[in-house]
């Protein structure tokens, strides 16, 4: 019954849709880099990540594993010729490097030449099942390699969604820092308060100025965590477009276990690892079966020509006798048991990513509302004080230091909730629209 469940749960997990995560492996180069949106970074990214390609590239070696497997199933042939020059005084037999031929003793008192050509087939019959739980094991490998290049490229898109979203968050911080602190410069050029006035502006200005400057200082850090996202060199000119928008998702979190439990690559290769450890303990009670094998040969041969002709047909069977089979046994139930521990593991550890992954945006996008509820508000009002002419004391640049404040505590809030949409996304292992 186990062996049925888990045969459907392979069927399954093959026929899934290719679209499970978005697609990004698309080929994209410029090299300008210029205003790079989210999909296009994220396919420069892969396309440069050198963990990303050498995953591509075991796909590559598994396949032609899979391949290797099948030709098991043919009969193996090999032509072979040779030219012996000999001096023995007894009969012997050449190595098997060159086709285990029989060489008679001395004829005549001079070297003695023999040639030989032939061609030699070998068929198995039966193998225990052995040669079809090799191909069976390479291909629950090569699945297992495609989901560890999953794994890869979902780690990939998460580094680059979060560095792309967090130079947009940097990029409108500064943006909005900037405006507000040339509008409360301008305010106070002419300023004729009083002089512990004038102190109090004074820093409360510089306060502002202070801001901006790290604000840019920011957007210097963001740039070069994306350059490192998409490696690329870190002098590289770069420039990304895009929108930071409150973002929501619709699910519960019921629905997003089930939609991991079906797209997490993480699980799929526990599935399969098991399936590899299945097939092992398989092989190794194989040991137990013969081979049945069929060979056959064509020589011609002879001592100055090839004149001579042996044909033969043969049919063997061959019973290895293994010291260590008990223990072979022994060690893959243990190493199938390990895996089903290790898989358990992985089921919990999802789920609570899952878990925490669902709580983080279920509040961060209520907070992203709400920040931007008064953020909105607080816009309006501040533009309706900053037409009511001119400016003196500090209730002005108190209230824009305020309204600054206001501003950056929503773009934190607007970039925690794009950020736990990603993390949301990688832990179900499927975008969510």
């Amino acid at each position: 019954m186990k062996k049925h469940i888990l045969c459907l749960v392979l069927l399954a997990a093959g026929l899934l849709p290719a679209s499970a995560q978005q697609e990004y492996g698309l080929k994209f180069s410029s090299l300008k880099n210029d205003h790079l949106t989210l999909e296009n970074a994220i396919r420069l990214g892969l396309e440069n990540n050198s963990d990303f390609l050498a995953a591509e590239q075991e796909i590559i070696i598994a396949e032609q594993k899979v391949n290797e497997a099948k030709f098991r199933y043919l009969p193996q042939f090999s032509i072979q010729g040779t030219a012996t020059w000999y001096d023995s005084d007894y009969p012997m037999v050449l190595p098997d490097a060159v086709a285990n031929r029989f060489i008679p003793g001395k004829m005549t008192n001079s070297d003695e030449h023999f040639y030989g050509v032939g061609i030699t087939g070998t068929q198995y019959l039966y193998s225990g099942g052995r040669i079809n739980g090799t191909l069976k094991a390479a291909r629950a490998n090569l699945k297992q390699t495609q989901n560890r290049y999953e794994i890869v490229k979902n780690a990939v898109v998460l580094n680059i969604k979060k560095s792309f979203k967090t130079l947009l968050y940097a990029q409108e911080k500064a943006r909005l820092t900037e405006e507000i602190w040339q509008q409360v410069n301008d305010w106070y050029k002419n300023d004729n308060s009083s002089a512990w006035t004038k102190i109090q502006i004074k820093a409360l200005l510089s306060q502002i100025k202070s801001e901006t400057a790290k604000a840019q200082k920011e957007v210097e850090t963001a740039r070069m965590n994306m350059l490192v996202s998409l490696n690329k060199e870190l002098n590289a000119p770069l420039s990304i477009t895009g929108t930071l928008e409150p973002v929501e998702i619709k699910g519960d979190l019921s629905h997003f276990n089930l939609w991991a439990t079906e797209f997490r690559p993480e699980l799929k290769s526990a599935i399969y690892a098991l399936e590899l450890d299945s097939i092992a303990i398989d092989l190794a009670l194989s040991k137990r079966y013969p081979d049945i094998i069929l060979n056959a040969s064509y020589e011609k041969l002879g001592t100055d020509n090839l004149e001579d002709v042996n044909k033969q047909v043969s049919l063997a069977v061959r019973l290895p006798i293994p010291y260590n089979f008990s223990e072979q046994i022994t060690q893959k139930r243990a190493e199938q048991r390990k895996s089903e521990l290790k898989r358990a593991m992985i089921e919990d550890t999802v789920r609570t990513q899952v878990t925490n992954s669902y709580n983080d945006m279920i509040f961060w996008q209520q907070e992203a509302k709400d920040r931007y509820a008064t953020y909105q508000e607080l816009t309006r009002l501040f533009e309706q004080a900053a037409k009511q002419g001119t400016k003196s004391g500090v209730a002005p640049l108190e209230a824009a230091k305020a309204y600054l404040q206001n501003t950056h505590n929503y773009l934190d809030a607007l970039l925690e909730n794009h950020i736990a949409k990603a993390e949301l996304e990688w832990a179900i292992g499927k975008d969510v629209e």
